[in-house]
């Protein structure tokens, strides 16, 4: 039994989601300054984002996580 749980909001639609009905995706943030010389900034971090069911699945996150497990699965 775990009690009330923590609401996590949707980064698409605003939606308050219990953590575990939420799909938790990791996204990749990348900054550069686009300067083509040894002076070149690239900065690159791994954001946690939480999406709600019905964003989760028009933006095809279940699609992608299932083909990753497959891809695990097969050990390629």
């Amino acid at each position: 039994m775990r009690g009330r749980e923590e609401l996590v909001t949707c980064d698409n639609c605003g939606r308050k989601v219990p953590r575990s009905k939420a799909v938790a995706y990791e996204k990749v943030v990348s900054f550069s300054t686009d300067l083509h010389t040894s002076n070149d900034v690239r900065f690159f971090e791994r954001k946690k984002v939480y999406y709600c069911i019905s964003c989760a699945k028009h933006l095809g996150i279940f699609e992608k996580k299932k083909a990753l497990a497959n891809r695990k699965r097969l050990g390629v």
